[in-house]
Formats: C-alpha cells, sequence, structure tokens
C-alpha cells in the first residue's frame, strides 16, 4: 500500500512540473508583445488553416478565436482543419520601428486533438 502512495504522489510531483514548464497563452499575446516570450517555451491551441511539409519538415498556420501565428516543425505537419495543441519557442524574424514582423513558433512537440 505504501508503494502506491509514493508513487502517486511522485506521478503528482511529476505532473506539476511537466505543467509548469511552459506557459499556455492566447496567439494575441505573443504578437502583442513577442520580446515577453522570445526563446521561451510555451503552449498555443488553435485550428490548422494552412500547412507545408516535406519529408517530416514544413510548417503550418494555426488560428485561435485571437489571431494566427506561424509554426515551423521537424515534427510532420498537420493537415489544414486539424485542431491541435502546439509547444514550442517563440521568435521573431525582424523588428523595424518597434513592430515584431515575423513572428513565429520553433515546435518541440504537437498533438491533435
Amino acid at each position: 500500500m505504501r508503494g502506491k502512495k509514493h508513487f502517486r504522489l511522485l506521478l503528482l510531483v511529476a505532473a506539476a512540473l511537466l505543467l509548469s514548464a511552459c506557459e499556455a497563452v492566447k496567439i494575441s499575446q505573443i504578437k502583442a508583445d513577442p520580446s515577453r516570450y522570445h526563446n521561451k517555451t510555451v503552449a498555443v491551441s488553435g485550428v490548422v488553416v494552412t500547412s507545408v511539409g516535406l519529408l517530416n519538415r514544413g510548417g503550418y498556420e494555426i488560428e485561435d478565436e485571437s489571431g494566427r501565428i506561424f509554426v515551423i516543425s521537424d515534427h510532420g505537419v498537420p493537415s489544414g482543419g486539424a485542431h491541435v495543441v502546439v509547444e514550442g519557442t517563440v521568435f521573431s524574424g525582424i523588428t523595424i520601428l518597434g513592430q515584431s514582423l515575423g513572428v513565429a513558433i520553433r515546435e518541440t512537440k504537437h498533438h491533435i486533438r
């Protein structure tokens, strides 16, 4: 009985650590202040709007109720219309006059809901 309690406690601690490792955000939050999320791991959920892939690499655009963002993937590309949760690191291509252009997420993993 004691072993089961220890296992459950360990499982609970591991789950808490995993959940705290990335921040769930809306796309509009990332686009409004990309420097806040730069090189941080985030989780975003939405619907795949467009996708292009070749040999398990490519990119796709997802949309939630607040906006759209591009995702770069080395783990396969989901097809259009799929509901996904994406975890990855935020990066931006260029900043001009305080406006960040080319904000995207470099995916570490995704799963289809």
